[in-house]
């Protein structure tokens, strides 16, 4: 069946099949899918967060073939509005707090939409020059907005790079820091090579030591604790380094955190950096979730220490309104980079990158081919300026504040760690447990809550996450910390308001309520 509509006849759709890119029928078909967008975002709220379908839903409901015949625009977007919108998980929604956000904007779409028009592939400057100058420009001025020092700015000796992701940049920063070790000790010691973060590292980072070439076994992820907000101590990580090189292995790489995925942990960057200076290590700083919010004064201090390591990056696509993707990269050395991921061949070459005067982010990169992501960050900033997006990050930290503060005046839930940005963890208490798991009423006074079994209130947290997400009204996601199971409640969806953190927290105590009657 080619068709959803076996009714629709060929003869019936006039379509200029000799030009796919007529420009009347673009505009045409184009301001439908902007109203249909815009539609979309306006019933938002209609929607389930969680998308209730089951695996595989969709198979059975399209063809088992692509269409001989072409299909109107009008009958593809109603098909996205029967079978793909139920299918969706609505990042955008308001009552979307899971993860971490992936905050958009008019800006950022629009930006997207411009990249995607010119549709360029911009591996070296000839290929397009504004492509590759406009990344660069638009690195400085963020990194500027950063107060990143100007080593890791073209207006110094580094640089910035847009890359896809933030597993994209640990995996560049990552072979970079491989070769430069392996130039001082000889490849023939790669096996010895030993990298570290600690337990509340992104897993990209084990991800990028496989396709690195890495030895997993030497991975050290080093341990952390609820008592210290979960950040690695530099003592910890001395105490590490000393061992391996007793064993007779290479320490190479550190990779810190600025809001680890958990908990938004923060590692302590400037004692970290003279741990691995000792060692001559590279340290790169994952700032994936929070570096956005280091555009305030008042979290500039997370990052304080940055003068001292070797790169930086941070996801504009997550807490910075821009689409994804946009992984913000910054380098002091960009030769190292270059020197492990620059690719030549013949037809490749030309007078512009022979001079040595341009960049070509083909070298910077893994893919040669790359999109034209600066545009969408560039219209970010110049449509909003630095001090809104100041004040729209405020906004979403002002919000969770809030709803720690509704936490707080539960006595039948804690914060399990220290709000540092837009994230609250927070749980149910094993003391407002009614029962042990045998059955057995807990009489006052008789049982301390530390005797309560820990597995049995880990799986009424579970339960209320599971319950609270099947509703449709709001969606959150958990982490395990300590062996204790906890609730990320993540505030930055751009179309959040406070209203929606009142809902949640009323559909979060609504529900305890419900479960709490039954036990």
């Amino acid at each position: 069946m080619g068709s959803l509509y076996p009714h629709y006849e060929e003869e019936n759709y006039s379509s200029n099949t000799a030009n796919l890119l007529n420009p009347e029928e673009f505009r045409r078909q184009g301001h439908m899918i902007i109203d249909f967008i815009a539609d979309y975002y306006q019933n938002m709220e209609k929607y389930p967060v969680l998308s209730q379908v089951q695996p595989g839903y969709l198979a059975k409901l399209l063809p088992k073939s692509a269409p001989n015949i072409p299909e109107p625009i009008e009958t593809i977007l109603h098909d996205i509005q029967q079978y793909i919108i139920p299918g969706i998980t609505h990042w955008q929604s308001p009552n979307y707090f899971a993860y971490f956000p992936s905050s958009g904007s008019i800006a950022g779409f629009l930006g997207e939409v411009l990249s995607t028009g010119f549709n360029v592939v911009g591996f070296n400057w000839i290929s397009s020059p504004a492509a590759t100058e406009l990344e660069f420009v638009t690195m400085d001025w963020l990194g500027q907005m950063l107060g990143l020092p100007q080593s890791f700015l073209f207006s110094g000796t580094g640089g910035g790079v847009i890359q896809g992701t933030t597993c994209e940049a640990i995996l560049c920063t990552l072979v970079a820091a491989r070769d430069q070790m392996l130039a001082k000790v000889g490849r023939e010691n790669m096996g010895k090579l030993v990298f570290y973060g600690s337990d509340q590292t992104h897993c990209a980072l084990l991800k990028a030591a496989k396709v690195a070439g890495l030895e997993c076994k030497n991975f050290r992820a080093i341990k952390t604790m609820r008592s210290t907000a979960f950040q690695l101590s530099a003592e910890s990580l001395r105490t590490t380094i000393r061992l391996d090189v007793e064993a007779g292995l290479i320490p190479a790489f550190l990779c810190a955190t600025i809001g680890t995925t958990s908990t938004t942990a923060v590692d302590p960057i400037r004692s970290l950096s003279e741990v691995t200076k000792e060692y001559g290590m590279w340290i790169h700083v994952d700032a994936a979730y929070a570096g956005s919010a280091c555009i305030c004064p008042e979290y500039r201090h997370f990052i304080d220490g940055v003068e001292n390591v070797n790169s930086f990056s941070f996801n504009a696509h997550k807490w910075f309104f821009t689409t994804l993707d946009c992984c913000c990269l910054w380098v002091k050395d960009p030769g190292a980079l270059t020197k492990s991921l620059s690719s030549s061949a013949e037809y490749l070459k030309n007078n512009a990158s022979d001079s040595k005067q341009v960049v070509d982010y083909k070298d910077w990169q893994i893919t040669l081919s790359r999109r034209f992501r600066s545009m969408k960050l560039w219209l970010v900033l110049r449509s909003y300026g630095v001090e809104n997006l100041r004040n729209f990050l405020r906004s979403h930290v002002k919000m969770a504040k809030r709803f720690q503060q509704l936490v707080e005046s539960d006595n039948r839930f804690e914060v399990v760690v220290p709000r540092n940005f837009a994230m609250v963890c927070f749980r149910v208490l094993p003391t407002s447990l009614k029962k042990e798991p045998n059955g057995c009423k807990i009489e006052s006074g008789n049982i301390e809550a530390k005797l309560i079994d820990q597995e049995y209130a880990n799986d009424f947290n579970r339960n209320l996450l599971e319950t609270v997400n099947a509703s449709g009204k709001v969606f959150m996601t958990h982490t395990i910390v300590e062996g204790v199971y906890v609730i990320r409640f993540a505030v930055g969806a751009t179309l959040t308001e406070d209203k929606h953190v009142i809902k949640a927290w009323k559909v979060v105590q609504e529900t305890v309520d419900g479960m709490l009657a039954t036990i």
